[in-house]
């Protein structure tokens, strides 16, 4: 049964107090959102006939949510980042923005800190007999394919157990393990020597996972790599690419594949010479190109709670 008596006055007068239309404290940006998200909500209830029941059981599921830490990589799940990530294109192209490395997502799971090094940066600090070596290599350019030399290029991925430093739930993993930041040589070029990554999973009995359960959805990624690049005069880049062949690539549940970032894996020998674990070893070329600033401001730049870390 449809009640709909949300265009009552004393439903909108509620609204109105509720999120203190009329009061001249608080931030005037802040009023207008809370004011729209809640009428949305009390205008479903109304739409859907939501019960007593639902609305309780939401907001428990609120509260677990918080206490599982997850909100962010529910964001990524339900494709809020992502679709943050559209409207930034659409942004670009109405702005007669073009060129550059796709952007896609950021996730839950980075942390501000790891060392920078210059040109080449060897990241696998501890030993991971699931995973093989790999070098991922490349340049940085602008859009016209000039060379932008002390760009920094930082980089993040999981182990062979699906696993991020900082947030692994085993505790194995020393900080900074498979993080690292490299300052880019005189021709643009950065290098990390790291093991190859496999894709994760949410947590199986957190927040997350309960939800896309009752949406019938997995909660799973496929095996990818994070990166940040920033240089002078030009936006940050915030990407990452997958590993080409994994099954999961166009089934990701956090929607961040995107053509243009499943660079191909290359089977290489001579790793013994770079320190790898062992001679034969993969390869992953990625070059980025950045996009200069607009007006003389990177409008990519993202705030968000972040973690961070002593190296």
């Amino acid at each position: 049964m449809t009640l709909d008596i949300f265009n009552r006055k004393e439903v909108q007068d509620l609204l109105t107090a509720a999120t203190n239309q009329e009061g001249g404290e608080g931030s005037p940006r802040f009023k207008q959102i809370a004011h729209r998200l809640l009428s949305d909500l009390f205008k479903a209830i109304d739409d859907l006939d939501i019960t007593p029941d639902e609305v309780w059981s939401g907001v428990n599921y609120l509260n677990k949510l918080g206490r599982d830490g997850e909100a962010a990589l529910l964001a990524a799940g339900m494709g809020l980042e992502k679709y943050l990530d559209m409207r930034m294109d659409e942004e670009d192209k109405r702005a007669g923005l073009e060129g550059g490395t796709p952007r896609t997502i950021e996730g839950p799971l980075y942390v501000a800190g790891a060392p920078l090094r210059e040109g080449v940066s060897r990241i696998d600090i501890d030993p991971d007999e699931g995973a093989g070596p790999l070098v991922i290599r490349g340049v940085v350019t602008d859009t016209q394919g000039k060379p932008l030399a002390n760009a920094v290029v930082e980089c993040w991925h999981a182990n062979s157990n699906g696993f991020y430093s900082h947030f692994d739930p085993t505790g194995a993993q020393t900080d900074f393990n498979l993080r690292g930041a490299v300052k880019t040589g005189p021709h643009g070029e950065y290098e990390f020597r790291t093991l190859m990554p496999v894709g994760y999973g949410c947590p199986p009995q957190g927040a997350t996972q309960q939800l896309l359960d009752a949406l019938g959805r997995h909660g799973n990624r496929p095996a990818h790599v994070h990166f940040f690049v920033s240089a002078d005069q030009h936006r940050k880049l915030t990407t990452q690419f997958n590993i080409e062949g994994d099954p999961l690539i166009w089934d990701d549940f956090a929607y961040a594949t995107r053509e243009g970032l499943i660079p191909p894996v290359v089977e290489k020998t001579g790793g013994e010479k770079l320190g790898l674990k062992a001679d034969s070893y993969k390869e992953i070329e990625f070059n980025f190109a950045l996009t200069t600033l607009v007006q003389g401001k990177d409008n990519q730049i993202v705030n968000r709670l972040r973690a961070s870390a002593q190296a």
